[in-house]
C-alpha cells in the first residue's frame, strides 16, 4: 500500500511538472501542446542533425507548425536593429559592404576651384569647371581629380573619411594612383585632409563621360539622405 502511494505521489508530481512546462513553453513561444503532438506525429522517425538545421533524407519535408509562431519575434528584431543602424550612422561605411568592391591603394590630396589649385580665377570663363563639364562640388558625391588612364571620367570611388568621390576632372600632377578631393576652401582642405595615403574602393568604372544631370540625381538618392548631416552637420 505505501508503495502505491509513493507511486501515484511521483506520479502526480511529475504531471504537475509536465504541465508546467508546456504552459511556461505556451507562453513564451505562443506554441500549444496540440501544436507539439501535431508536429511529432508529422515528423519521419529517421532524422540527420547538422549544426542548427534539421536534415531528413531522401525528400523534402514540410515547414513545423513551430517555426512560423517563434520567427515573427526574431524577424521583427532584426528589422529594428536595421532600422536603428542607418539613423544612428557614426560612418559612411555603416551598413554598406564593400567587402564585394575593388581597393585601390592611392595618395589623395585636396584641392579646390582657385588660383592657388587651378590657375584660375573667378573671373575667369572656366572657373570652377572639371574636365568633364560640371561643376565643381562638395556633396554626398563630391567631384575628384584622377588619372583617367586608371579612374577614367565617371568612375565612382569610396574614400574613407570623405565620402563618395565621381571623377571629373584631371591635374597635370594628377598622374598615376593619385587623387585630388575637392574642398571649397583652402583652409578645409588643410583642416580635413592634407595629404594621406589610404584604400579606396571602386564602386563603379566610369564610362568616360559625366553630366549635371548624372550628378544631381546621385545626390539627390533618397537612400544616400541619412549620411548628409554627418557630412554637412549645421
Amino acid at each position: 500500500m505505501r508503495m502505491l502511494r509513493t507511486i501515484i505521489r511521483r506520479s502526480f508530481i511529475t504531471l504537475l511538472f509536465i504541465t508546467a512546462l508546456f504552459v511556461t513553453l505556451h507562453s513564451i513561444s505562443g506554441v500549444s501542446a496540440e501544436d507539439v503532438v501535431n508536429w511529432m506525429e508529422e515528423q519521419p522517425v529517421y532524422k540527420n542533425w547538422s549544426g542548427k538545421t534539421i536534415t531528413i533524407s531522401n525528400h523534402q519535408q514540410k515547414q513545423s507548425v513551430l517555426i512560423p509562431k517563434v520567427l515573427p519575434s526574431i524577424e521583427s528584431e532584426k528589422k529594428t536593429l536595421s532600422v536603428e543602424i542607418v539613423n544612428n550612422a557614426s560612418s559612411m561605411k555603416v551598413n554598406i559592404d564593400f567587402s564585394k568592391y575593388p581597393v585601390a591603394t592611392v595618395v589623395a590630396t585636396g584641392y579646390t576651384a582657385g588660383v592657388e589649385s587651378t590657375g584660375k580665377t573667378p573671373d575667369h570663363p572656366q572657373y570652377g569647371i572639371t574636365r568633364s563639364g560640371v561643376k565643381v562640388k562638395r556633396d554626398l558625391y563630391s567631384t575628384i581629380a584622377a588619372d583617367t588612364s586608371i579612374f577614367p571620367i565617371g568612375t565612382i570611388l569610396f574614400v574613407p573619411g570623405y565620402g563618395y568621390g565621381v571623377v571629373a576632372d584631371t591635374g597635370s600632377a594628377i598622374k598615376g594612383y593619385k587623387i585630388d578631393l575637392y574642398y571649397e576652401t583652402v583652409e578645409e582642405v588643410y583642416e580635413n585632409w592634407g595629404k594621406k595615403v589610404l584604400d579606396v574602393y571602386v564602386i563603379e568604372k566610369g564610362n568616360g563621360s559625366l553630366t549635371e544631370e548624372v550628378l544631381k540625381q546621385l545626390n539627390e538618392n533618397e537612400e544616400m539622405q541619412v549620411f548628409r548631416q554627418e557630412l554637412f552637420p549645421q
